[in-house]
């Protein structure tokens, strides 16, 4: 196991963190660097429609296909993984993280824009899509998308076991209810809602995700309200940490450059998912009028995941001074439940606790679909449902601690599904672009939002007079 762990250790260092920024650089460039030109625009077309009918036709709204993604990435990675990088990277590391965020975008519009691209209709009306889809319609190369489909098929299975483990103990540690009661429990909710569908999940998730994103990102502004003396500070920390190794602070052991930016990397693409795969399944199913439309979902999701959610946790563990307290390195996982108590007494630690359980919890709603969709893919409509079955049992065994066995096996499994998904998207690379031209010079996309939105001003200044 020890060698597994090592080549688990080794490969999600340089040599995938590297293929991953060269690559949202590459498209980054190639897209004319949209993320930043039409970052307004993006705003507008996303947040500022939410209440719009949307055009074209799928089967969930862009929201719904929003908020169904972001299940899948907000989790445990941003209440977890933030003080992860802070203790083995030091507050640099939050730099870096925005960093490969803001490249990151270009990689995740891509995949989205293809989803929808090259999505097609299932036998019960549902559209259908994702990386397995543009690797066998795009490139005419299926066997690269049973590839994906296969190794993403399996990876769930530990990875539904681990969240399940994660929810139970973490109920168990607050609220003493045993492990297997918990498991049980998560299992029928999550039977209940992944059941009905894509349609079922989105209504669920739009009110699940916004709803607890702002109860925790609430937290944290009520906190920076409280210290708003410590914001000057807590930007001058992060950025003088960015480009030098950190001293030893306390508890803190200190970090090399090296692991500054590598650890910013790592937990920023692993909180964001962006090149993976994963959410283009969720955005293949939306209503939209273009790709590019769509595309637009998943460069908030970066925005939101990563930018927001990231971000008020590093905030509320640097302002608190936990990070340097001593043993603060062998309990990086407990600093953001400890900060907010800091703050809130035990109310905060309640906050947190909940906020992960619910977390979690809409995480392996989504990531149940996902792995749903990759058996519908490879075996027809039947297999989906008995696959989502097997991952429902997946969450009880992982509840009582039966995921600590292949647990070394998930980074590997989650690299050999990225490298296939990355490959195709240089490989549509081309597409993409074209895509993305065809949006910004037609009139019937982008030049048309715009006159729309001049009318409505001209519009509203009249009705002023």
């Amino acid at each position: 196991m020890k060698g597994i762990a090592d080549f688990s250790a080794w490969i999600w260092g340089i040599p995938l963190i590297t293929l991953l920024l060269v690559s949202g650089l590459y498209m980054t460039f190639k897209l004319g660097f949209f993320q930043f030109r039409y970052f307004r625009y993006i705003v507008g077309q996303t947040f500022g429609s939410i209440f719009r009918r949307p055009k074209g036709e799928g089967t969930v709204t862009p929201f719904q296909a929003l908020t169904s993604a972001l299940s899948s990435t907000i989790g445990a990675a941003n209440i977890v993984g933030v003080p992860a990088a802070i203790m083995f990277g030091g507050p640099g590391a939050i730099f870096w993280m925005w960093v490969i965020a803001l490249i990151g975008m270009a990689l995740k519009f891509a995949e989205s824009v293809l989803a929808v691209e090259y999505r097609e209709k299932n036998g019960n009306g549902e559209f259908v899509g994702g990386p397995m889809y543009y690797m066998t319609k795009g490139l005419n190369m299926k066997w690269l998308g049973v590839w994906f489909s296969f190794a993403l098929m399996i990876e769930l299975i530990p990875s539904i076991m681990v969240q399940g483990n994660s929810i139970a103990s973490t109920v168990e540690a607050t609220f003493s209810i045993p492990a297997l009661w918990t498991g049980i429990a998560t299992a029928i909710l999550v039977s209940i809602v992944v059941f009905g569908g894509i349609k079922r999940i989105g209504k669920v998730t739009e009110i699940f995700v916004p709803f607890m994103a702002l109860i925790y990102v609430g937290g944290a502004v009520v906190i920076l309200l409280m210290n708003v003396q410590a914001v000057p500070e807590f930007f001058m920390l992060i950025f003088s940490n960015a480009f030098s190794p950190v001293p030893v602070m306390g508890g803190f052991a200190g970090a090399a450059i090296v692991e500054v930016i590598r650890w910013g990397f790592a937990r920023g693409l692993y909180s964001n998912e962006a090149g993976l795969g994963t959410a283009p399944i969720a955005h293949a199913a939306a209503t939209t009028d273009h790709p590019v439309r769509q595309g637009f979902w998943a460069v908030i999701g970066v925005v939101v995941d990563t930018l927001i959610v990231c971000t008020a946790t590093a905030f509320v563990i640097l302002s608190s001074g936990v990070w340097t307290e001593e043993g603060a390195m062998e309990n990086s996982s407990a600093l953001t439940s400890l900060a907010f108590e800091e703050y809130f007494g035990d109310f905060g630690a309640i906050l947190v606790t909940i906020a992960l359980i619910f977390f979690v919890l809409s995480t392996i709603l989504v990531v149940v679909f996902y792995g749903a969709k990759q058996a519908e893919f490879l075996f027809g409509l039947k297999a989906a449902q008995g696959m989502q079955v097997v991952y429902v049992f997946a969450v009880i065994l992982g509840a009582i601690g039966a995921a600590e066995v292949i647990w070394g096996f998930l980074d590997i499994m989650l690299a050999a599904i990225l490298i296939p998904n990355i490959i195709a998207i240089l490989l549509l690379s081309n597409k993409v672009k074209d895509l993305k031209n065809e949006f910004f010079s037609s009139d019937e996309y982008y030049h048309k939002d715009r006159k729309v939105k001049k009318r409505a001003k001209r519009w509203k200044a009249v009705r002023e007079e």
